[in-house]
């Protein structure tokens, strides 16, 4: 009897060390995450020669005009990259927070107390939830500038899919009274 217990405690202490596989994850998600900032980052500093080609003053109208959704759409793809880059950093330090343990610099910090200190696999599925449905939002508000309306049913559907991307981010932002928007505060 005495052996198996032995046998047990060895199974249980191996389970237990298993959850350092995480930090796989956490490295990996971390790592993506500096890279989708770096990319983003080189896209917005692109951006730049659309801005000086707009101020171009021998640019004729129907040319700025095109620029001008072209730099909105790119404008709103930084923000995706961006948005992109902190699901993937809030991801890893969730992970590395649940799994292997707390950030001691992130629970002496202000900021961390709202976006980081993930309680649980809920918390932290909550916190990326709503930072992907921002980045849908944003792909939404994408996709609407680059589309050429041409009848009235046209608007009707982007007004329609306004009013589900309105109602989506009213449904996931929606508390019950007395909850605060920061449950860590």
């Amino acid at each position: 009897m005495n052996r198996f217990r032995r046998l047990g405690g060895v199974l249980e202490t191996a389970m237990w060390h298993s959850r350092w596989i995480v930090v796989i994850a956490v490295v990996a998600a971390i790592l993506m995450s500096l890279g989708v900032f770096l990319i983003t980052t080189v896209d917005v500093i692109g951006m730049a020669g659309q801005v000086v080609a707009y101020v171009d003053p021998t640019l004729n109208e129907s040319a700025r005009t095109a620029l001008r959704l072209q730099t909105i759409a790119d404008v709103v793809g930084a923000v995706d990259g961006f948005l992109l880059a902190a699901v993937l950093l809030i991801f890893g330090l969730g992970l590395y927070e649940l799994f292997i343990s707390k950030i001691e610099a992130a629970e002496q910090s202000d900021i961390a107390r709202r976006l980081l200190l993930v309680q649980s696999l809920d918390d932290l599925k909550d916190r990326l939830a709503r930072v992907v449905l921002l980045i849908l939002v944003v792909k939404f508000l994408q996709i609407a500038l680059a589309l050429k309306y041409q009848s009235a049913v046209d608007l009707i559907l982007l007004a329609a899919g306004i009013v589900l991307v309105g109602l989506a981010v009213y449904l996931t932002s929606h508390r019950k009274p007395g909850e605060s928007a920061h449950p860590h505060e």
